[in-house]
């Protein structure tokens, strides 16, 4: 089998022709990896929905990658949410992360698949990591409870790109990003993360007058927030500059106070009541900020900071969600 990125080597652009797979092109995640390639100029890129090819189905990822012959692939597909939906379906968030890491992986490499990005996440780190957290603090403790299944597949997937890497010379690679907001996330109270979930809460309470919105926990947990669109100029980035088995953080290397978070919210979304603060709720993890130190010694740095990043989410949820200021 022909290597379709013969010739090229790590430093310089992907060739713009080159076949990129964007697995779980419809998300969040996907659908920014989707717009950033298209704006950096590659002309063959593949997006498939869960409802033509499911991932969790070996026979069926398989033969599509065998179809598809991509170059490179971006593992952006998972079953994610919030604390909640974690908390909830410890069974659902562990098996389908697992197969769907594990079919991708398997089928890139019967299919010659020369790059490969899986991206996991920020909540693989021990609960009480030194901040900021280190890579190589995976594995050196207890992990946060409340979302422990989707730890331990995404911790799985890491296992997998270093696996393939050393049994049959794949160069492959990982990255963890921090929390994730943006055009394309999920609104929905039960099942979304932090952020749009305020988000939701605080324009329905605008709308409807409400006097006061709750928000879960004490406010004092401090969390980094990421834009969609500057994970997706990185993982471009990282395609082209980083080689290596140990995965890499992308994040922003700054973190806020829940509290403040939902601040800025309000007044992005315009409510100008009180927020309670619901203490019998969990806090999740007291504090998730990332070392990013060796992704900026690659030359990457966010470029969305996160009022305006909020302000654009606000807009795209408007937009998207019929709903009326």
């Amino acid at each position: 089998m022909s290597d379709p990125l013969a010739g090229w080597e790590l430093g310089r652009p992907l060739p713009r022709d080159s076949r990129v797979f964007v697995a779980g092109s419809s998300g969040l995640v996907g659908s920014a990896v989707v717009r950033h390639l298209h704006a950096a100029g590659f002309t063959d890129v593949v997006g498939v929905r869960s409802s033509q090819v499911d991932l969790r189905d070996l026979a069926a990822t398989t033969r599509f990658l065998d179809e598809t012959a991509p170059a490179v692939v971006v593992d952006a597909a998972a079953r994610v949410g919030g604390i909640a939906a974690n908390a909830a379906e410890p069974v659902e968030f562990l098996h389908e992360n697992l197969r769907i890491q594990a079919n991708l992986l398997d089928a890139a490499h019967r299919a010659g698949v020369p790059r490969l990005l899986l991206l996991g996440s920020s909540c693989i780190y021990p609960k009480f990591a030194e901040q900021p957290i280190r890579e190589d603090s995976l594995l050196t403790g207890a992990l946060e409870p409340t979302n422990d299944a989707y730890a331990i597949a995404k911790i799985a997937g890491i296992m997998g790109v270093q696996s393939y890497r050393r049994e049959y010379g794949r160069s492959w690679i990982s990255a963890m990003p921090t929390n994730l907001y943006g055009p394309g996330d999920n609104f929905d109270l039960e099942k979304s993360h932090v952020l749009p979930a305020l988000m939701r809460k605080f324009h329905e309470a605008r709308v409807s007058g409400a006097p006061t919105v709750t928000v879960w926990g004490t406010g004092t947990p401090r969390r980094e927030f990421l834009h969609v669109d500057d994970l997706a100029a990185a993982c471009l980035h990282l395609l082209e500059t980083y080689d290596d088995p140990a995965p890499i953080n992308v994040g922003v290397g700054d973190d806020v106070p829940i509290a403040d978070l939902a601040a800025l919210v309000a007044d992005v979304v315009g409510f100008t009541g009180e927020i309670v603060y619901d203490t019998s709720r969990p806090d999740g993890t007291p504090r998730k900020l990332l070392d990013v130190s060796r992704l900026q010694a690659l030359g990457w740095k966010p470029t969305i900071g996160l009022a305006e990043g909020l302000a654009s989410t606000y807009r795209w949820f408007l937009e998207h969600q019929g709903a009326q200021s």
